[in-house]
């Protein structure tokens, strides 16, 4: 194996692993300030109960941990995008790409959770290191 070789491997392990840490961070501060009154007040100008309040930022701020860490991240991604998929048709109904409402952002935190799940979490990840854990559930 060249040089050139390995050091391509660790340049995607890293950009893997920096996939990951950069959504992990962004689902984390989602989950947290979900927790907060605010949000639940919302919730039923969404079509959702205030029960929904704890689950919802429970399914946030967990796969968001397991993300960084490279536990369980394809079942996190997995989680991560039906959560998108319901911000992007359910909360802001797909109205436009940009602008008021736009979903811009969603669309990209759909897309990076979608490689995760087909790729996986990378060389540089606990579940690697464990490699107790099933490949699928990587």
């Amino acid at each position: 194996m060249t040089s050139a070789e390995i050091r391509e491997k660790i340049l995607n392990d890293l950009v893997f692993m920096g996939l990951r840490s950069a959504i992990g961070v962004i689902f984390i501060l989602h989950g947290i300030s979900k927790f907060s009154p605010g949000f639940a007040e919302n919730l039923p100008n969404m079509g959702l109960p205030v029960e929904m309040q704890i689950p919802i930022a429970l399914a946030e701020l967990v796969p968001g941990i397991l993300l960084i860490i490279g536990v369980l991240s394809r079942l996190s991604a997995s989680l991560i995008s039906i959560i998108m998929l319901g911000a992007i048709f359910m909360v802001k109904g797909a109205s436009s790409i940009t602008g008021k409402g736009g979903v811009e952002l969603d669309l990209i935190l759909l897309a990076v959770a979608l490689v995760i799940m087909i790729v996986g979490p990378g060389r540089i990840s606990l579940a690697q290191a464990i490699k107790k854990i099933p490949r699928c559930l990587h």
